[in-house]
């Protein structure tokens, strides 16, 4: 169960995603952001020693639906369309703040795209491991908080493909590209620690190898 001031946090998280999705310009195309940058190595095994180690549970009663996921976050800008803003090179959006043009590289497989429609946007943490890890207990506000967090490393642009084939596997059992990989697990520890989610054994036993060698 989150403990209260992780409560206040994951509850602030919406407040926070709409103040980072910055101002809107008149053509209600938002401010570019930039990609929250992973703790440093170092930090993530200090984060990672410190996670409780539990076996996954309550996997049966996960449901998609109960982490409400592209919400508005700044006018008419939904979750999505934010993320798909600041992971992209020259993107020009319309009055929606649907992506119009733009370029997007996958950071798990390099693949580039101009069509953002190819593209998904991946919650790093997957919403499966999450409720399997300890947010069966949390509320729904809380689990739209997690499910749409632009302020941590969480969410992020990536080829429909990688997404697909990563689902909803750990990194004992999915890992991007080569040279992504310490990125990857850094901002995994970063986002179960923040949310005070566990990781089972063979899951810290991936992790430790990837950020011993970062």
């Amino acid at each position: 169960m989150p403990t209260n001031a992780l409560r206040r946090g994951i509850c602030a998280t919406l407040g926070t995603a709409a103040l980072a999705a910055g101002t809107l310009l008149a053509s209600g195309t938002p401010a570019q952001a930039a990609l929250p940058t992973p703790i440093a190595a170092s930090t993530a095994r200090t984060y990672l020693s410190s996670l409780t180690v539990a076996a996954e549970s309550h996997a049966d009663t996960y449901n998609r639906d109960l982490f409400p996921t592209w919400i508005t976050i700044s006018g008419t800008c939904d979750t999505r369309e934010y993320v798909l803003k600041r992971d992209g090179s020259n993107v020009v959006t319309d009055s929606s703040c649907k992506a119009t043009s733009g370029s997007w590289t996958s950071a798990y497989d390099n693949v580039t795209t101009t069509n953002a429609s190819t593209f998904d946007i991946d919650h790093l943490v997957p919403l499966s491991e999450a409720w399997d890890s300890g947010a069966w207990a949390w509320t729904t506000a809380q689990r739209q908080g997690f499910a749409n967090d632009t302020t941590r490393p969480q969410l992020l642009a990536v080829s429909a493909s990688s997404n697909r084939s990563k689902g909803d596997q750990d990194p004992a059992e999915w890992l991007p590209q080569a040279s992504y990989q310490c990125i990857y697990a850094r901002a995994w520890v970063q986002v179960k620690h923040y949310y005070g989610l566990s990781v089972d054994s063979t899951e810290k036993s991936a992790l430790s190898g990837i950020l011993n060698g970062c």
